[in-house]
């Protein structure tokens, strides 16, 4: 290993960063008599909306190929375009002018939506969800698949056969319930033969380096892919063909990730086999593991092409591993199994892609924002440099707290004190504490620099931000904590969160918001109904009833619910029990609720049933809806306007 890379391994796998409640520091309470006295929450702030969609440009899908780096920004000031961008010979371009925008809606969250080779681009544009070639040579994009009703993702390159290998989703029969498999498109004669179909969805086709053998996942409902899933390695004849198949690792309480073929021509892949989500290599018709650890070496796969790991070499792996909700960068001896800590800044890395003996990665850090890095000849160099956008002393910092439940069993998260130093609290107050839900359930929160966690502490505003039971990052036994207890264990954790930092005298018990997003709105409006914690709340694409989310939803998340709640409609009785919008008797605080109209994973039915029964009860509320916005908003000026509606509803209430 190179000597930057190194250090003990103990020190890499045993080191315990947590923090405890009781040694989080808190702004002195005592006026400092050179900065002004004003109230938490009126703090002022250069963090203001402008800036943060200004600077959240979102990067993606990093990859080099034939000396040229590419990657995907996602501009909410282009009206949320994901621009494909080249960086060649030092010069960076975007390849496909405005309006043009990569993006696939395979499976609604989209991800692994174009394919970088010598010669040119295959990707697939949002107007059509069609498969376009981008010529370098001739600077044009010509359509290579079909037009109807189709979404594709997940290109592999068949070189040998001239073929793209792709997963298709069919809408052909079912609007709502596509039909998945693997397809083969040939590029010559514009033919498409299927490679693998039957199960309910597909993702990572790859090649092996001869082009003999193809691997795949496969995972069928009610399984999500970090539930169970399986990889299969298929014997190919000279057009492609499958000609024989074998199981290599999966089932219904295995979940694999990202399958990948070594330049020697060996499978690897992920498995959460021991609790921990640990590399395995299939060598000699048998599973082997390669390097046992207590860290995750994956995450829940939401998107498509979602990548840890990669090859620098034939022996030499570069991968990301999280401990402890943090993430490392490491290096793998695939001889040995020794992993090497790589010492870095870095707390959120993702997206590693490695060609020719280089990697590219995702990273961000607590004063870093996220930016693309090029790791070659032992050492990072910035592909997209970008500067911090605030002054460093506005930066409240992560403090990694683990903290008890009435269960008897612990919850983790982060807190964030209010930090500006241009202003002192009034003496003998503490600060209002903005609780954060994050969405999935099956996700996990970060420590790395998020401006919008900034724009809240900078104000005045403490946050906790909750890695409630079910989050990522922690093992599979503690991920499958929230199996059957969605709307249970989320909503003790969160509310234990609040009692252990007020307990602590950290934050002020009477002015406590909670937002979240997604399923994190769920874990919002449940917290509000089923609990006293709470003075305000606000719901982003938020669910309010379950059954209505397991009738009316797409086909990746359709059976969701079945392991997070129970069997619909055979559990109908529990679903109407943890749903708020059958309980708005026990909901007395008011509530914010943001809605993108064009949503497809949550409809505007959610938000629009909850809105109504609460105005109908006279308690305090605002609906905010946004017209083409889907799940999640991209659009700068819809961003904005949530944050400053947000922002004033939560004063009104705590002055009110």
């Amino acid at each position: 290993m190179p000597a930057w890379a190194q250090c003990p391994p103990t020190q890499c796998l045993h080191h315990n960063d947590k923090t405890r409640a009781q040694d989080i520091p808190t702004m002195n309470s005592q006026p400092d008599m050179t900065r002004p006295a004003i109230a938490y929450g009126h703090w002022p702030s250069p963090v203001t909306p402008e800036l943060l969609t200004a600077g959240s440009i979102r990067l993606s899908e990093p990859q080099s190929c034939a000396g040229r780096i590419f990657w995907l920004e996602s501009r909410p000031a282009e009206k949320g375009r994901t621009a494909l961008v080249c960086e060649y010979r030092g010069e960076r371009q975007d390849l496909l002018p405005a309006p043009h925008s990569v993006r696939t809606r395979a499976q609604e969250y989209g991800g692994g939506s174009y394919l970088a080779t010598r010669t040119g681009i295959f990707c697939v544009l949002d107007v059509n969800q069609r498969i376009y070639f981008y010529s370098f040579a001739k600077g044009s994009l010509t359509p290579v698949s079909p037009e109807g009703p189709y979404r594709y993702a997940d290109f592999c390159y068949d070189t040998k056969r001239r073929q793209l290998l792709v997963v298709r989703e069919d809408y052909t029969a079912d609007e709502q319930h596509p039909h998945s498999a693997i397809v083969a498109l040939d590029l010559g004669t514009g033919q498409i033969h299927v490679r693998a179909e039957g199960a309910d969805f597909y993702s990572n086709p790859r090649l092996s380096p001869d082009g003999s053998k193809l691997s795949y996942l496969r995972w069928n409902h009610p399984q999500m892919p970090w539930d169970g899933s399986e990889c299969f390695c298929a014997s190919l004849n000279a057009a492609g063909d499958i000609i024989g198949e074998v199981r290599v690792a999966g089932g219904n309480s295995e979940s694999i990730f990202q399958p990948q073929w070594s330049p020697a021509g060996e499978l690897y892949l992920v498995s959460d086999r021991s609790n921990w989500w640990n590399l395995y290599r299939w060598h000699e018709q048998r599973l082997e593991p390669l390097c046992a650890q207590p860290a995750e070496f994956a995450t829940p796969q939401w998107v498509f092409g979602m990548s840890s790991y990669g090859f620098l070499s034939e022996r030499i792996i570069f991968c990301t591993y999280s401990q402890g909700g943090q993430w490392h960068l490491g290096l793998v001896d695939s001889q040995s199994g020794e992993l090497t800590r790589i010492q870095s800044p870095f707390r959120d890395i993702s997206n590693i892609h490695c060609h020719n003996g280089e990697a590219l990665f995702l990273a961000a850090g607590a004063a870093h924002p996220q930016q693309l890095y090029r790791c070659s000849q032992a050492s990072f160099t910035s592909v997209t440099p970008a500067s911090l956008p605030i002054p460093s002393t506005y930066l409240a910092q992560p403090q990694s707290v683990s903290y008890p439940t009435p269960d008897g069993q612990e919850a983790h998260g982060f807190f964030y004190p209010p930090t500006n130093p241009s202003v002192t609290p009034p003496a003998n107050s503490k600060p209002p504490l903005l609780v954060m839900a994050h969405g999935g359930p099956t996700g996990a929160c970060e420590s790395s620099f998020n401006l919008k966690i900034q724009f809240w502490t900078s104000r005045g505003f403490a946050v906790l931000d909750v890695n409630y039971r079910g989050s990522t990052g922690y093992g599979r036994r503690y991920r499958d904590k929230l199996k059957g207890q969605w709307g249970v264990i989320d909503l003790i954790d969160v509310c234990s969160g609040v009692d252990y930092l007020a307990s602590q005298g950290k934050v002020d018990p009477n002015k406590v918001a909670i937002r979240g997003s997604s399923a994190g709105g769920f874990t919002v409006l449940a917290a509000l109904t089923f609990s006293d914690r709470f003075k305000v709340g606000a719901s982003l694409y938020g669910i309010g009833d379950l059954e209505a989310l397991a009738r009316d939803t797409h086909k990746f998340e359709a059976h969701y619910l079945d392991s997070l709640v129970g069997e619909y409609p055979a559990q109908a009785a529990r679903y109407r029990e943890r749903s708020p919008i059958h309980h708005i008797d026990q909901l007395q605080c008011p509530v914010i609720f943001f809605q993108g109209l064009q949503d497809k994973v949550v409809p505007p039915i959610q938000a629009e049933a909850m809105v109504a029964a609460l105005q109908a009860k006279g308690i305090k509320t605002r609906y905010i809806s946004f017209e083409g916005e889907g799940h999640g908003f991209r659009q700068a000026a819809n961003i904005q306007r949530a944050l400053e509606e947000e922002l004033k509803f939560y004063l009104d209430v705590f002055e009110g």
